[in-house]
């Protein structure tokens, strides 16, 4: 009968659905034991848990009140934002309000009346753990979707901004990208930053209101259209470089640069129906475990993992105090359909063998003492990794760290990366290639260092992986430096064009840098319209001069 029942247990895991069972209660010859596998929480609503916050300070309607207009009617400008009054209000948190049927409740921006000042606005969440997403990220608005905008993540709890996705009515004039689709994407390319204009074109506010990050569209290229085979993407999510990471963030920020402008041109003579009005943001994922973890709990203000497999911490990023025989390692989807738990082990337990991957078997090696007397030498178990082939055991301490490692590892157990490399996430950590160069751009970038995903800290202006690339109103040159000129804001004047976002071109009779200012030489022969109000009141000033002069020859 037990046996029976250490043959349900087994099954379990398949089912009940992927990776939802940590662990079971086998029998065998040697008796009963916990059997581990690798496992994770189920997805769920993270609105339910985010902080938002909304930038610059004063973009939110309201202070003072302020009237605005639709594109439906943009000339019954009847409606109005009132901060103070609780109906008339439209504050951050009713982006993620539970709305009734019909009545939909927004955030709302203040109205584009400083035109040709850009009307922009950043949209924050953190959920000040790392998370992954298992479906769309929705947003949804009212009034018209913005025409230029931008999504980005951050792996560190929003010091470092990294772009996810570009959203434009020209991704080219906008972004120097061309257009792509999630669902044209390959294999090799799912995790790839694209720009879309599906969400961008105006189709007037009573038609399309959402706009998506399209995470089921990438999941499908390995499970299916119909996502029915996830063991696929489960197993592809271990090997293929940064693919795991690419569906992992800690925090998003979402970048309004440009209003839904009603099919048109800014039409200057009516800037209050030109504002941003979000009425929902749905982020479905999970909490990122480490596949440590079937469960995850909201306590003390933030979200944390009950954690599995003798791991403890917010992500099950470690082993407890008395399970450190082994270095800690998050436990993996493969081999399907169990995984590899990768538990934490205590001395002398049997915890963590079963599934235990083949690179983890040890070889001792020659080892050293920082202790000359022979008395207290002592044979420390030397796990490198394959890194190093020298152990230290510091006595006083009562610690076994590895000495001299090679292939651009650190470490106790020359288990980390140097600084200027990286964690390879496709390569197991016996690999000569487990860590990978940041190859930082010096001229784009902080310093030399990266994130564990390869990301580099970019200096104002620059962004990319490496840092290589600029943001929208920068150009490169030996670095991102702010557009002096464009097409949109900084509009060379007089019949000036704007050459590579770097000067005006002004014609002969202006100059400055937006050909704002009339040189005014009279004795330039191109200097005809812009000198004529300089050259009449030289005329004038001559005149009188010449009538003063006869007027007292006269007298």
């Amino acid at each position: 009968m037990l046996s029976l029942v250490a043959v349900l247990l087994h099954c379990l895991p398949l089912a009940m659905g992927y990776y939802d069972i940590c662990k079971s209660w086998v029998t065998s010859d040697e008796g009963p034991s916990w059997e581990f596998y690798a496992c994770q929480p189920k997805p769920v609503a993270m609105k339910e848990y985010v902080l938002v916050k909304v930038e610059p300070a004063g973009i939110t309607c309201g202070e003072p009140p302020e009237r605005f207009c639709t594109h439906e009617n943009p000339y019954l400008c009847s409606d109005e934002c009132d901060a103070s009054n609780p109906d008339l209000a439209h504050p951050p948190k009713l982006m993620f309000d539970k709305e009734e049927e019909g009545l939909a409740t927004y955030w709302q921006s203040v109205t584009w009346s400083r035109f040709p000042e850009p009307l922009v606005a950043n949209i924050t969440l953190a959920w000040n753990k790392s998370i992954e997403l298992t479906d769309d990220i929705v947003m949804t608005f009212e009034y018209g979707r913005p025409t230029i905008m931008m999504l980005e993540k951050s792996l560190d709890y929003g010091r470092t901004w990294h772009p996810y996705q570009y959203y434009a009515d020209d991704c080219m004039e906008a972004f120097g990208m061309p257009a792509r689709r999630a669902k044209e994407l390959s294999a090799t390319s799912a995790h790839r930053v694209l720009c879309t204009e599906e969400y961008s074109h105006w189709l007037g506010s009573k038609k399309e209101k959402d706009v998506r990050f399209e995470v089921r569209e990438r999941f499908a290229i390995f499970a299916g259209p119909d996502l029915k085979r996830m063991e696929n993407l489960f197993t592809r999510m271990e090997s293929a470089k940064g693919l795991k990471e690419f569906f992992t963030l800690t925090d998003l920020r979402l970048r309004l640069l440009r209003p839904a402008l009603g099919g048109t041109y800014v039409q200057r003579d009516n800037l209050y129906k030109y504002f941003y009005a979000l009425s929902n943001i749905e982020v479905t994922a999970r909490c990122k475990c480490n596949l440590h973890a079937n469960a995850c709990t909201f306590r003390d203000g933030s979200l944390q993992c009950e954690c599995e497999h003798n791991t403890t911490g917010q992500d099950c990023g470690k082993c407890k105090k008395n399970f450190r025989t082994k270095s800690w390692r998050a436990a993996a989807y493969t081999p399907t359909p169990n995984g590899s738990p990768n538990a934490c082990a205590a001395t002398g337990s049997a915890f963590g063998i079963l599934h235990r991957p083949r690179h983890m078997a040890t070889t001792t090696t020659t080892t050293t003492t920082t202790t000359p007397d022979p008395s207290h030498t002592k044979q420390p178990d030397c796990e490198c990794y394959g890194h190093s082939n020298r152990c230290s055991y510091i006595d006083f301490l009562n610690v076994v760290t590895c000495v001299s490692c090679k292939h651009y590892t650190r470490g106790q157990h020359c288990q980390h990366c140097r600084l200027g490399f990286y964690r390879n996430q496709s390569a197991e950590l016996d690999d000569e290639n487990v860590c990978i160069e940041c190859n930082c751009n010096q001229k784009g970038s902080k310093h030399d260092r990266c994130n564990d995903t390869g990301y580099c800290d970019c200096l104002d202006g620059a962004t990319g992986p490496k840092c290589d690339d600029c943001l929208p109103g920068y150009y490169w040159r030996q670095g991102c430096l702010p557009n002096v000129c464009d097409d949109e804001f900084l509009i060379c004047q007089n019949g000036g064009t704007c050459h590579e976002n770097q000067r005006c071109l002004c014609p002969n009779a202006f100059k400055g840098i937006l050909c704002e200012q009339p040189k005014c030489d009279p004795h330039h022969k191109d200097c005809d319209g812009a000198c004529s109000t300089c050259l009449n009141l030289v005329a004038v000033v001559l005149g009188a001069l010449v009538g003063l002069l006869s007027h007292l020859r006269d007298f």
